[in-house]
């Protein structure tokens, strides 16, 4: 269950660095801590290894933090296997904040960068987070390489091994779109997600 820490900073069940219930920056209504009036949801890039040393230095500040986390099991060299949770995408935790303060978020051993473009860091939809943070309790996640809409794909399995197209979504689920240029037609298989892997490098993601 997500707690308010006094004084001190914990991690919640599912890795959230909730603000201190005394601070300067926020208002405390009720015992509710609320966020700045224009805090919105960024994704907070990070060193290796850091997501969670970072969420726990952000909670120390007061500001409001999520690391998503899944539970996996570990075997160790002698063979000895443990359960551990992981950052559930490695290099990236999310901060609510106003923008204007994001060098408070920034100015952190571990820290490096809010994603976003010259122009400034790209907010998250709150929904997007809730969401995240609903299906989390839920269900089971485990990292996955990233699939954009639109990406090229190669099918991995199956008698259509090795086929590549675009990914698309569609009302029930994903398609991969097989396109024969010469007669410029194209067909949709439906796949999931372990089904397909990307080919080439990825979407460019800039850093703020």
């Amino acid at each position: 269950m997500d707690t308010l820490i006094d004084g001190a900073t914990h991690l919640s069940e599912h890795g959230e660095a909730l603000p201190e219930s005394r601070s300067n920056e926020q208002d405390t209504r009720g015992g509710v801590h609320l966020a700045p009036p224009l805090a919105q949801w960024y994704a907070l890039h990070t060193y290796p290894r850091h997501e969670k040393s970072v969420c726990e230095s952000l909670g120390l500040r007061a500001i409001e933090c999520f690391l998503p986390l899944y539970e996996t099991v570990h075997r160790w060299r002698n063979g000895c296997k443990v359960q551990v949770e992981l950052p559930l995408f490695p290099g990236y935790l999310f901060v609510r904040i106003d923008p204007r303060q994001r060098f408070n978020a920034l100015n952190l051993p571990g820290a490096v960068s809010i994603v976003g473009s010259v122009s400034g860091p790209w907010p998250l939809p709150d929904v997007e987070i809730m969401s995240l943070r609903a299906r989390l309790k839920s269900r089971k996640f485990e990292p996955h390489p990233y699939l954009a809409v639109g990406q090229k794909v190669r099918i991995k399995f199956g008698p259509l091994a090795d086929l590549t197209g675009f990914l698309v979504r569609q009302s029930g689920g994903l398609r991969v779109v097989i396109s024969v240029d010469l007669i410029r037609q194209g067909a949709a298989v439906e796949v999931n997600a372990d089904d397909v892997e990307p080919v080439g490098a990825a979407p460019t993601v800039v850093d703020a």
